[in-house]
């Protein structure tokens, strides 16, 4: 499993002193923020957890200058590390940060209330946590584990671990809806490698050597390495904190805000339809054509709100906006954000986006509009069934018609319109079979985004394993199959699929991309001839396996056995096929003739050395051409004609 953490609560409580007492890594990385002894930008760490999972955490300033870094932090995590500091309690950007996960709606975690060491007494704490559980009460930490600790005598650090411990193992994997999405927090550049960001990868996985696209400005570029926790991979998953190493673009081109992902899906957005919670502690209502920030992953722009239901929202009121951004965001539906008053700056609500692309400016009013929206909100059929579909694809038709909460016709209605307009996939060759009966059908489904993921995740593995090993034909088809921890039936109906489309090859038990060939160098070549003319020269007493190894190499030795220029009769003897083919002619020849033949016969007439002969013959034992009885060889009735 694969998590994220985000620490969370007001500056100088101890945030980044817990996370290195906890990691063992300061997250503070700027000189000024060593100085100062002050969190100004985001900062990253990692930890093992009792579980074995090693989780990502970051690390954000709980100063009210730097809230607008804090927002580029928190919104692809998992998991809230809410911290209080038991001398002071809550303070003002304890309620903002707090007031910002539950806009966020970030799903729950872990209250760690620091600095124990520097509390009056018992009684004092104990009044510091009963004040801070009565703030919690209706939002997303209400019911967050609650863990005194000290990081500077170690006090409550093993209790606290064990309690994320404990909130991760019930949280689920982040799914994989084949859209993978990064939102850049950082980008630096290393000598010798260049352009590096970094993010919280959500909704799909990336891999080396994919070709991504950098949004808003549709920069295009391919992943050259891929690292997590500073562990080099070769695949991403979602929910992970990943450093991209970039080729085709410079640091210069990428800002924080931007967004890596797969060409050809996202579109960024001016103009954006939203559900707006607007904060019951603002002193003053929400006014039409107000100015404020607009916070979304890790971008920022100045954003103009439209509200469309009502002259202006009052505090703790929720309603319908329509956001005119500044500049362009790669935003998605469902996407949660968040909007501040520039100045004097302060958290003033947030909400989910309902239509990324609406298309033009609504009028105010309009029943029609405000009735569309509220549809959105909640979801179409196709898009509650697509939602579904997304979350746990590919997936059997009969689960997802039972998982997605759509009446049984109205799902089967709906699943042929998707499949008609070819948004979702029957995963078959040839043509798919109609689905006359969804809730008893055990035919997968996937998504067409969902889809192109999925071949793009198997040819990445092949096309690793074609680098590593590039003088083999291709990947054993188990191998492969482990790696897309993919069951046997759908694995082997996808395969067949992407094959039929071209993306791959099967041969046998194995696969290879389409492109892939193996080619010797010059060199290699020329041992490869060299010890085939030996090969001729003494076609019944041929090299050892051994001494062919060292002469190749067994890279280049078990590409010739893979392409059936040499054949591999047992551990140590090998022959051309047109030599094994002329033995075995004849040994049958002289059975049928004789009825019976021996090893020492069978040496006798190649005048080769026994270990040659007995070989061969166990090697016909073994095809069933020969049956031993006793110390010799007849014909196997099957070979009797």
């Amino acid at each position: 499993m694969t998590h994220v953490i985000g620490t969370a609560g007001h500056v100088d409580h101890g945030k980044s002193t817990l996370v290195q007492a906890l990691t063992g890594i300061n997250p503070d990385r700027l000189k000024e923020e060593q100085e100062r002894e002050m969190t100004i930008d985001l900062g990253f760490a990692w930890l093992t957890l009792p579980s074995g999972e090693q989780v990502g955490i970051v690390d954000v300033p709980g100063h009210k200058d730097f809230i607008k870094n804090m927002l580029a932090g928190v919104g692809g995590i998992d998991a809230a590390l809410f911290v209080v500091a038991a001398d002071e309690g809550v303070m003002p950007q304890t309620t903002e940060h707090l007031s910002i996960l539950d806009l966020l709606e970030v799903p729950g975690g872990v209250v760690a209330i620091t600095k124990i060491d520097l509390a009056e007494d018992q009684e004092w704490l104990e009044l510091v946590m009963a004040d801070l559980a009565e703030r919690l009460v209706g939002t997303c930490l209400e019911r967050a584990e609650m863990v005194p600790v000290s990081a500077r005598t170690g006090e409550g650090l093993p209790a606290l671990v064990a309690a994320l411990d404990r909130y991760l193992s019930i949280r689920p994997v982040r799914p994989d809806l084949g859209r993978p999405r990064l939102p850049i927090d950082r980008t630096f550049t290393i000598a010798g490698f260049g352009t590096v960001v970094t993010g919280t990868l959500i909704e799909g996985t990336l891999q080396v050597g994919q070709e991504v696209e950098i949004l808003p400005h549709g920069l295009k570029a391919r992943i050259r390495g891929l690292q997590t926790h500073k562990q080099k991979i070769e695949v991403a998953m979602p929910g992970s904190r990943v450093a991209i190493n970039l080729t085709g673009v410079s640091t210069d081109q990428i800002q924080r805000g931007n967004v890596v992902t797969l060409p050809g899906w996202l579109r960024p957005t001016t103009l954006v339809d939203v559900q707006l919670r607007y904060l019951a502690d603002n002193p003053h209502p929400l006014k039409h054509n107000s100015l404020v920030d607009f916070f979304s992953g890790a971008a920022e722009v100045v954003a103009r709100v439209r509200l469309l239901g009502q002259e202006t929202l009052q505090p703790g009121q929720t309603g319908w906006a329509q956001l005119q951004l500044e500049s362009p965001v790669a935003l998605v539906k469902h996407d949660r954000f968040i909007i501040r008053q520039p100045s004097p700056s302060r958290t003033l609500g947030g909400g989910m986006v309902v239509e990324p692309h609406p298309g033009r400016r609504h009028r105010r009013f309009r029943p029609e509009v405000l009735a569309r929206l509220e549809t959105l909100a909640h979801g179409t059929p196709e898009e509650i069934l697509l939602q579904a579909l997304e979350t746990r694809q590919p997936c059997e038709t009969r689960e997802l018609i039972k998982q997605c909460g759509l009446p049984g016709d109205l799902a089967a209605e709906t699943l042929h319109t998707l499949l008609r307009n070819g948004q979702v996939l029957v995963i078959e060759t040839g043509r798919p079979a109609v689905i006359n009966n969804p809730a008893a059908s055990s035919s997968y489904l996937i998504t067409q985004t969902g889809w192109r993921s999925l071949v793009e995740r198997l040819a990445g593995s092949l096309r690793a394993y074609h680098t590593l090993h590039p003088l083999r034909k291709g990947m054993p088809r188990e191998e492969l199959k482990s790696r897309a921890k993919m069951t046997g039936k759908l694995f082997n109906q996808a395969i067949s699929l992407a094959a039929s489309e071209g993306h791959l090859v099967e041969e046998g038990e194995t696969i290879r991309l389409a492109e892939h060939q193996v080619r010797f160098s010059a060199e290699q070549q020329q041992r490869v001839d060299d010890l085939l003319t030996t090969f001729r020269r003494h076609p019944y007493a041929t090299p050892s396996v051994a001494e062919c190894e060292a002469s190749l190499g067994p890279e280049v030795l078990n590409a010739l056995i893979e392409q059936g220029q040499l054949l591999k009769i047992s551990e140590d003897v090998l022959y051309l096929p047109e030599t094994y083919q002329e033995i075995v002619d004849r040994v049958v020849a002289h059975l049928k003739r004789e009825g019976t033949i021996t090893v020492a016969q069978v040496r006798d007439m190649f005048s080769a050395s026994r270990k040659y002969a007995l070989a061969l013959m166990n090697h016909l034992d073994e095809r069933r051409i020969t049956k031993r009885v006793g110390d010799e060889r007849v014909l196997c009735k099957n070979e009797e004609g």
